[in-house]
């Protein structure tokens, strides 16, 4: 594995907040990107390693200078920060205004992104948190370099039938056209449904079948728990023990399930410290 890219179709469902649950469990070296061409949040709600801010200009800003001259994945590492608890953190834009120093750079990001984990001297993943998509977001350029796209949405009727519609046409976009349920093509393209846990069993079938009928190609890969609570836990708004979250939780049983579908096709295991030793303090969800 190399790049997966979380993105939504509409609404706030908790993209920052599932991808950085995430990186914060993924059992490799990780490094988290916030790619939303809207900006990014993590600059002003976590901490840096050193205790203070981090920095707005060290991150997706910096990095456009670097990618119109080329750009090595271990040239990722020059712009990235660690937050307090270990997670490195490519730091997002401050406002959507400067996603224009981006222009036409974004398959440059993608194929660094996906080259990262080959790294002889730091290899590593890379998530990358793109925020809400449409037809136009320059993020979706990333995808075709990706080895997962996850589109992350709540359970109301509406959410559902967004993603489903979003599942389709990512598909008809990168694939060339609708796909049964064992067509399946990379970037493999999954949903991740946030979901009271009580009810997910029966959520993930009803939209599986959804997923299905539609010819999507894709499918439900797992579900992240609804968690106000956890949730702010991880951002450091809240006190407690982080790693008993249903929002912890309940992101290890979709890393775990991930690894278990497409370990084999992932390089060996990077040098560097699991994540979840120290837990890092970041951005909720949008």
């Amino acid at each position: 594995m190399a790049l997966i890219a979380l993105a939504a179709d509409k609404g706030s469902p908790g993209v920052t907040t599932a991808a950085v649950a995430l990186a914060a469990v993924w059992p490799r070296r990780v490094l988290l990107a916030e790619t939303d061409p809207a900006g990014g949040d993590l600059v002003y709600r976590s901490a840096a390693a050193h205790g203070g801010p981090l920095n707005p200009n060290t991150g997706m800003l910096s990095i456009a200078a670097t990618a119109r001259r080329g750009l090595v994945p271990d040239q990722l590492w020059d712009h990235v920060q660690p937050l307090s608890g270990g997670l490195e953190v490519l730091v997002g834009l401050g406002m959507s205004e400067q996603a224009a120093g981006l222009a036409g750079l974004w398959p440059t990001l993608g194929r660094a992104f996906a080259q990262l984990a080959d790294s002889p001297d730091a290899p590593a993943d890379v998530i990358a948190d793109c925020g809400r998509i449409s037809g136009d977001t320059p993020a979706a350029e990333l995808f075709p370099h990706a080895a997962l796209v996850l589109l992350l949405a709540r359970t109301e009727p509406e959410s559902i039938a967004r993603v489903r519609d979003r599942a389709a046409a990512l598909s008809a976009k990168l694939h060339g056209g609708p796909r049964g349920a064992g067509g399946l093509a990379t970037p493999f393209i999954g949903v991740v449904l946030v979901a009271d846990p009580g009810d997910s069993a029966k959520l993930v079938h009803q939209v599986n079948d959804m997923l299905v009928a539609a010819q999507t190609g894709a499918r439900v890969v797992g579900t992240i728990a609804d968690d106000p609570a956890g949730a702010a836990q991880l951002a450091g708004r809240r006190r407690g023990r982080l790693d008993k979250s249903l929002l912890i939780r309940s992101a290890r049983k979709v890393t775990a399930d991930l690894y278990q579908q497409y370990g084999a096709a992932w390089s060996a295991p990077a040098d560097g410290p699991r994540a979840g030793q120290g837990q890092p303090a970041a951005g909720a969800g949008r």
